[in-house]
């Protein structure tokens, strides 16, 4: 038997699932609009975040091994949102950067996620919303360990 030893009440836990669960909803309806995953989506909005970057780069910023981000880049190579590239100074460093496709993809995504967030949002009591962004930006913190580059690099 699991013994619960938690101090958040189930009733917020519930809260804070439903939510999340919301949330993971509109990732997936988002995308579902356009013709590529969430996991490769996830690939895009980091090369959107950092510009250029090698595929070891992306693998850590997605908390994936190396072998994951080649597969998603084999796809959306094909589709043509992102090209490689090679580090002249290394030739087996494999990089990656959007194409205006991709970009425009992007940006087709994220614009479609604020319409739909801001619809919601929009409804709720200011001073509300904003307690509600500052609980969410230091959950974000807490998963993330407070790190710099953990909270610039999750792209969902």
């Amino acid at each position: 038997m699991e013994t619960d030893v938690t101090k958040t009440p189930v009733e917020e836990l519930t809260a804070f699932e439903v939510a999340a669960r919301d949330l993971v909803g509109l990732a997936l309806r988002s995308v579902d609009r356009v013709d590529v995953s969430l996991p490769q989506f996830r690939l895009l909005a980091v090369l959107a975040q950092r510009g250029r970057s090698t595929s070891t780069e992306c693998a850590k910023a997605l908390g994936v091994v190396g072998s994951t981000v080649t597969r998603l880049a084999d796809r959306l190579h094909a589709a043509g949102y992102l090209v490689r590239g090679a580090d002249p100074s290394n030739r087996s460093v494999v990089t990656l950067e959007l194409t205006a496709p991709g970009r425009k993809l992007v940006r087709q995504v994220t614009a479609y996620r604020r319409r739909e967030l801001a619809r919601v949002l929009d409804e709720i009591d200011p001073a509300e919303r904003a307690a509600c962004a500052a609980v969410l930006l230091t959950m974000h913190e807490r998963f993330t360990g407070g790190d710099a580059e953990g909270r610039r690099s999750m792209p969902f």
